[in-house]
């Protein structure tokens, strides 16, 4: 097991940020890893511009993994109503079944709990995507049963297969 660093991530690194979150959740590449989408959805996750604006913004913190200067993997927290959402959490696909993933999602939960004072946490999951939420439940997440649509937005991303629908996670912290 590497010797893992944890920190927020930077203005300057936010087109790298960028770039790994794609290619982990879309495209070729993140068909190496067990986490794609690719089979799902076509087209990008997210882009620099939204990165550096979630870096900068005082309700959220985009979390790195890094072993030395090399990015493995990063996680979004975002604060509202008291508890913290869980988004765009990616280990390089290369990388993944390492043990990696799961100390970066131990690191999210502290650093939610230092940074706000939380005792939630929250994330929604493609409903379809099983092997994903068994991960998370594994890890201390429940099904809430509460579904969202998933969000349209042909400008950036394309949905393969009809009726994707997001079910939110949550976990009480201790």
């Amino acid at each position: 097991m590497p010797d893992l660093i944890f920190r927020p991530a930077l203005l300057e690194e936010a087109a790298q940020v960028a770039q790994m979150v794609n290619q982990s959740y879309r495209g070729e590449t993140s068909r190496m890893g067990w986490t794609t989408e690719a089979h799902l959805l076509d087209g990008l996750r997210t882009g620099e511009h939204e990165v550096r604006q979630l870096i900068a913004a005082a309700d959220s913190i985009v979390l790195l993994c890094l072993e030395g200067d090399e990015l493995l993997g990063s996680v979004l927290l975002e604060y509202a109503d008291n508890e913290v959402h869980i988004g765009m959490f990616v280990v390089r696909p290369l990388l993944q079944n390492q043990g990696i993933g799961k100390q970066l999602l131990v690191a999210a939960e502290t650093k939610a709990r230092g940074q706000w004072g939380v005792s939630k946490t929250s994330m929604f999951v493609i409903s379809m995507r099983q092997e994903l939420i068994a991960f998370y439940e594994r890890r201390g997440y429940r099904r809430t049963g509460v579904l969202r649509e998933f969000p349209v937005n042909p400008a950036v991303w394309q949905p393969k297969v009809e009726g994707l629908v997001l079910e939110k996670l949550e976990k009480f912290l201790l």
